[in-house]
């Protein structure tokens, strides 16, 4: 074989020569190959890549150095004057409170807000406790709206001819005998006594004594109503809190109330502008902080930081329409979002416990180990304390209740009805009888009215029915949702991204089986595609001894994304899982279905409240170990807490404590439900908490600043959440 021949060899022998003119084949640029046996890529893998952790970084690198500016200055200071410096160097990495640490005090710079869907709670982290604020606003209207809406509680007919007990409609009629059957039987189980004819006593003294009129001079306990001027042209166009609670009803102008909140949600019912809604929430806020916490000028805003307290099932579209108005309309300096749940075991002292927050319009339970919230146990109920103030009057308008007439539109009959609900509602049974009470109907220019009226077991049944929702109304507790307010998608593949939790899926089985009255009629059509993103979960060790809805099948059971959130917004409905390890000892669990999309998103999520809390704990006692499930459970078991306004029912604790004893007989000592400790207020424990949080060092890597939020947006918020975004 011939070989190849070099090219001087070609030149000598045939005359050819190569010569290279220095020209490219191309212009194009020519990118190599990827080595694909040596590919590596340090892109984003690296903190100091990431602008949130960055920023982070260099903030606390120029906190050390000017400490030991201010250190160095000091021991210099002190060596000039002859005095020995013995002050030890502050470790920034230590999470303590920042008070007074090196001359400045943080918490009097940091306001904390709670929002909740009857009142919020608003302060400087250094206050004791904080300004309990009505989360309304009344603005001039034509009508108010005792005027312009339907009476509450809703009377399905209301003729002087008809009598009081079916003003309600059968349902309520039936549902509310039986409970007081129940009770009855209850009562003389634990050998109380039980006077056959109490109820009859109650309305015959109902309905033959009327009331007694008292002139406005004779009245020691008259109201100071709320003051407008003599022109209506010069009256305010809004006014805020407990001022506008106090406006009369037939003032000039008309002032009409807005209530921007409702069941945890923005109250998108009440409300046809989306601009407008949020502008009334912001609103409250704003004017909060310059009456209540005495910062009247904007301008000054900029030196203070924010705790914003959001729900464990939050809303990613509220949460960042909030980050974006308190950074730039309020112009804080920096801004730090905290979970319930968390906050509340910061007030409490408790590093793991059930917490069960019962407000107003919602109760929400979730569990916290290591001050953590476990995602797949958050539960949101949309029933609260409001529920049994509804429920409460209706019980005693059943009983023919001489105040006939009574209407929680109207803002003198709603406060009354709080005040009855105080006075008269408790979880013993102890003093239940036949009582008789005074009380007094305060009307703007009209005399005041004084009835003296009898109940019976109303104050009992009312809060009852935190364990027997069914009593409750929940006709119109999903109307308007989603009309004005659109959900957050996931920007990639279009599927909505709130988080959803195992645990709320449970309650939306749990009211397909047994409250028919929380399922919503379907609608015409339902274009809400299903997800396709959902895939099985593994076996899990041995659930909670649960009712059957908890336990379906193990094969068709989805798994949830990481987080959580409300039920009629959650497009897939993941099971509890199960396991095939399961105790001979206990009773066969059957199997259910899983719900269609549309059902979840018609269904109002309300359960029993001892079988929510044991549905939460079930969800977070799932690690791969049985031992480390005893474990779980007994801690939880033993650390329930119950905070909110809605706890301060009397004797509900113990009465909680009891039912859940009864259901899990195999822990006779571990079930332990408390109030917060140091007699503390369980309606401001979670504000306590934030102011808490609020001052310590480590929420550093908590806060958002402008420049963070300028470049990244509301995406800033998956860098600096402390929980999974």
């Amino acid at each position: 074989m011939v070989g190849k021949k070099s090219g001087r060899a070609l030149f000598k022998e045939e005359g050819l020569q190569r010569t290279d003119n220095n020209m490219e084949f191309t212009t194009w640029p020519q990118v190599p190959m990827i080595n694909q046996k040596n590919y590596y890529t340090e892109f984003l893998k690296r903190d100091d890549q990431a602008l949130a952790v960055r920023l982070q970084q260099e903030a606390h690198l120029n906190a050390r150095k000017k400490a030991a500016v201010d250190i160095d200055r000091a021991r210099a200071q002190a060596a000039h004057d002859g005095i020995p410096f013995a002050e030890a160097d502050p470790d920034l990495d230590d999470d303590v409170v920042m008070d007074d640490v090196l001359g400045d005090n943080y918490g009097s710079k940091t306001i904390v807000i709670h929002v909740g869907s009857q009142n919020m709670r608003i302060g400087l982290a250094t206050d004791a406790l904080p300004k309990t604020i009505p989360m309304v606003i009344a603005k001039k209207a034509d009508r108010s709206e005792a005027e312009d809406g339907e009476p509450r509680p809703k009377r399905i007919k209301l003729d002087t001819d008809v009598p009081s007990e079916e003003w309600f409609g059968d349902e309520f009629a039936k549902e509310y005998n039986a409970m007081a059957q129940d009770y009855k039987v209850s009562r003389r189980a634990k050998k109380r006594r039980v006077l056959p004819n109490s109820r009859e006593l109650v309305t015959k003294w109902n309905s033959t004594t009327p009331p007694e009129t008292i002139p406005e001079h004779s009245d020691p306990m008259r109201i100071d109503w709320t003051e407008l001027p003599a022109n209506p042209k010069a009256a305010p166009d809004y006014i805020v809190g407990a001022a506008a609670l106090r406006i009369p009803e037939q003032s000039k102008p008309r002032y009409r109330l807005h209530w921007p909140i409702r069941h945890g949600w923005l109250n998108e019912r009440d409300y046809q502008n989306r601009s407008v809604l949020e502008g009334d929430f912001f609103l409250i806020i704003e004017q909060s902080i310059r009456t209540e916490l005495e910062i009247p000028r904007k301008k000054d805003w900029t030196q203070y930081s924010c705790v914003f307290i959001v729900p464990d099932l939050y809303e990613k579209v509220m949460v960042g329409k909030v980050l974006e108005q308190l950074i730039r309309n309020f112009g804080f300096q920096r801004v730090c979002f905290l979970q319930e749940s968390t906050a509340a075991t910061f007030g409490a002292g408790f590093g793991t416990a059930c917490i069960v927050d019962i407000g107003a319009q919602k109760t929400s339970i979730s569990c916290v180990e290591d001050g953590m919230v476990m995602e797949e146990s958050r539960i949101n109920l949309k029933m609260g304390g409001y529920d049994v103030t509804e429920t409460f009057a209706k019980m005693m308008l059943f009983d023919r209740f001489n105040y006939s007439d009574f209407n929680l539109m109207r803002r003198h009959d709603f406060l009354l009805a709080e005040e009855l609900k105080e006075r008269f509602t408790t979880m013993s049974d102890e003093n239940v009888s036949v009582q008789l009470f005074d009380f007094h109907v305060r009307a703007f220019g009209q005399k005041t009215r004084k009835y003296s009226s009898k109940i019976y077991d109303e104050g009992t049944l009312a809060p009852m029915g935190y364990f027997r929702p069914a009593i409750f109304d929940h006709a119109d507790k999903l109307d308007g949702r989603r009309s004005i307010v659109s959900r957050s998608v996931d920007l990639y593949n279009g599927h909505p991204n709130d988080p959803l939790s195992k645990a709320q899926m449970a309650v939306v089985l749990y009211v397909k089986e047994a409250i028919s009255s929380a399922v919503l009629a379907p609608p015409a059509q339902t274009t809400q595609p299903l997800p396709t993103n959902l895939t099985p979960t593994p076996n899990k060790p041995r659930p909670l001894p649960l009712p059957s809805h908890l336990n379906p099948d193990p094969e068709n059971t989805p798994r949830s994304s990481p987080a959580a959130s409300p039920a009629p917004d959650d497009p897939g409905t993941p099971h509890p899982p199960t396991n095939d390890d399961t105790n001979p000892d206990d009773p066969p669990e059957p199997k259910s279905a899983a719900p269609d999309t549309a059902l979840i998103d018609r269904t109002v999520p309300v359960m029993p409240l001892d079988t929510a809390i044991l549905t939460s704990i079930h969800h977070a006692t799932l690690p791969p170990t049985h031992s480390e499930t005893e474990r779980r459970r007994r801690d939880l078991l033993g650390g329930i807490i119950l905070v909110g306004g809605g706890a301060k029912t009397p004797h509900l604790a113990s009465f909680l404590e009891t039912r859940l004893r009864a259901v899990m007989a195999q822990y006779p000592k571990e079930i332990l439900v408390a109030m917060p400790p140091r007699e503390m207020d369980p309606a401001v424990l979670v504000w306590k908490g934030g102011s808490i949080f609020g001052k310590l060092r480590m929420t550093n890597d908590s806060w958002i600043g402008g420049e963070e939020y300028d470049r990244l947006g509301s995406r800033i918020l998956g860098y600096k959440c402390i929980w999974h975004w």
